[in-house]
């Protein structure tokens, strides 16, 4: 897909902060400091578009990026780790599932995971949880490029077998590893 542009539409806490247009989204979730807003800013080619950070739990609001003017990308908050109160991590994690379950405009989500680590419990019940309400998702394992060839196989054949053989797509935020296989992904959710 060809990028002409991406800009921050907004940040929302709650459901009437929402985008109220029908624009198809893709979200984009996992597990705190996996490298959800540095996919996203090596997806769109703009550098910093998505705030990174080394600290865990920064992204703490549902953060909207109008793409092309034809579609969204929603940057969720992360689970897990995070230095933040236990009742604000709380609300992060309602907020992600009210998005989830109610969203109509919700084309694909984009479940990233740690290609140097097994799936953690999270990440599992997050897998279980999609497919049983019967979301659309795509795992993507992330970081990549730390790995040598045989660590990265070994550990995909593991995070592939932990998700049921689901299909993993191998990706490197910093070599772009994997951005064609995902944006052909996305292109095709947005068809569907």
């Amino acid at each position: 897909m060809k990028v002409t542009s991406a800009e921050f539409l907004k940040s929302a806490f709650k459901e009437s902060d929402w985008p109220r247009d029908s624009l198809p989204e893709i979200s984009f979730l996992g597990r705190s400091n996996v490298g959800k807003s540095s996919l996203i800013n090596s997806l769109l080619g703009v550098r910093g578009l998505a705030r990174t950070s080394s600290t865990p739990g920064r992204t703490q609001s549902l953060n909207f990026y109008t793409i092309n003017g034809q579609f969204r990308f929603v940057d969720l908050p992360g689970y897990g780790y995070a230095r933040a109160p236990k009742a604000l991590k709380a609300e992060w994690g309602k907020a992600a599932e009210d998005y989830l379950s109610q969203r109509e405009q919700l084309a694909l989500s984009i479940h990233i995971v740690d290609s140097r680590h097994r799936p953690s419990k999270q990440d599992l019940e997050l897998n279980a949880w999609l497919r049983h309400h019967r979301k659309p998702n795509l795992i993507v394992a992330t970081k990549s490029d730390k790995l040598s060839r045989n660590e990265l196989r070994k550990n995909i054949d593991s995070i592939a077998l932990d998700f049921d053989n689901d299909e993993v797509i191998i990706y490197s935020a910093t070599k772009r590893k994997g951005r064609d296989q995902l944006w052909s992904a996305i292109e095709k959710s947005l068809k569907s």
